[in-house]
């Protein structure tokens, strides 16, 4: 198997930057996701690394080898569209079989590596049938199977799950971590939905406009964000925001004009030693922020009942405080009329302080 290694890459379409000095780095047999909205540049950066791209600057390493002036075919990649991609007057061991076939590789080894990817993925009892017969789960495991038999060092997934309903992208997340995991196989993973980069991967490369936002891990994507542009892009609902500046008399808090909420002075001196200017943003996730009835003037803020919105395994309660909108998760079947003034506590162990000039975090 190999690493992937992307070294300054940038693609430019005319005026447009779709890919800006992109820098990742890939280790062997992780599962490693592009997330971002759409255009954000990461299947254009999936098919450079597929050679079906060409790089207006930069380079790409697939196991230590420089791949710029290599074919799709060099490189030993195997992609995953999200249309499946499969030729609808082939049978399924056809389909599975044709990389196998134009590559000229023997009969005898091509029924072998059809019928074990087959057996491995669950479709060996449908290799005589066509992709009309077929549901849009095993359509996919069809596609993933036409990538495996050509043992690849590198697969390369574009958003294969965007086409299933939501109980089958769920159960094909577990399926294709499993699977990923068992096969040891360097994958890179494109994808708009979160969840699934949550979920499934080692790694998470976050981009935006182009331009790479963030490397991680999930858990330490989610819990310190390098910017206000990734904390209000991963979690849902998303990040909360409130513009503030700190104030250290008479007491020390971070001061939202709306609220003033009191911190620890060695917050405080923290804050003050990493902040370039008093200009600061105050971030928290809605499971951090507790909803009071009861005595809301003891809470660190006060609010109004905005809407309540049942969720099922909880409740998500929109807040206006002031100017703002804000979101909180309390227990399931919490009840609130709309208009209602209730209080709000903070918890100081989980907020972001960002810096407002930079949007980046400070703590």
């Amino acid at each position: 198997m190999a690493n992937v290694r992307l070294e300054h890459i940038t693609k430019r379409f005319g005026d447009v930057v779709a890919v800006d000095d992109v820098s990742i780095e890939i280790e062997d047999k992780n599962f490693v996701a592009l997330l971002g909205p759409s255009g954000c540049g990461k299947t254009t950066t999936l098919r450079i690394v597929a050679g079906l791209e060409t790089l207006t600057s930069g380079d790409v390493y697939i196991g230590g080898k420089l791949v710029n002036e290599l074919s799709p075919r060099e490189r030993n990649v195997a992609m995953v569209f999200q249309s499946y991609a499969l030729y609808p007057h082939m049978s399924v061991f056809e389909n599975m079989a044709f990389p196998l076939k134009i590559r000229k590789v023997p009969k005898e080894e091509i029924r072998k590596r059809v019928r074990d990817a087959a057996s491995l993925l669950g479709v060996d009892e449908l290799l005589d049938r066509k992709p009309k017969e077929l549901s849009g789960g095993q359509r996919q495991r069809v596609a993933l199977g036409r990538a495996m038999v050509r043992n690849p060092e590198v697969f390369l997934l574009d958003e294969p799950l965007s086409n299933l309903d939501a109980k089958l992208r769920v159960y094909m997340r577990a399926e294709l971590k499993r699977l990923q995991r068992n096969l040891g196989v360097t994958t890179i993973y494109v994808t708009h939905d979160q969840v699934e980069a949550l979920t499934m991967s080692d790694r998470i490369a976050v981009m935006n406009e182009g331009k790479l936002q963030q490397v991680d891990g999930p858990d330490e994507l989610y819990s310190k964000p390098a910017n206000t542009w990734v904390a209000g892009f991963i979690g849902s609902p998303p990040m909360n925001f409130f513009d503030c500046t700190l104030s250290l008399e008479p007491q020390h808090c971070l001061d939202a004009t709306e609220f003033k909420l009191e911190i620890d002075p060695n917050l405080a001196k923290a804050i003050k030693e990493k902040a370039s200017s008093n200009e600061l943003v105050l971030g928290a996730r809605p499971e951090d922020l507790t909803v009071v009835k009861g005595k809301p003037d003891k809470a660190d803020i006060l609010a109004e009942i905005y809407v309540v919105e049942p969720v099922g395994e909880s409740t998500i309660v929109d807040l206006k405080i002031g100017k703002y909108l804000a979101k909180a998760r309390a227990p399931a079947g919490f009840k609130a009329e709309i208009g209602e003034r209730v209080g709000v506590n903070i918890g100081r162990e989980k907020m972001h302080i960002f810096e407002k000039r930079t949007d980046q975090l400070l703590l």
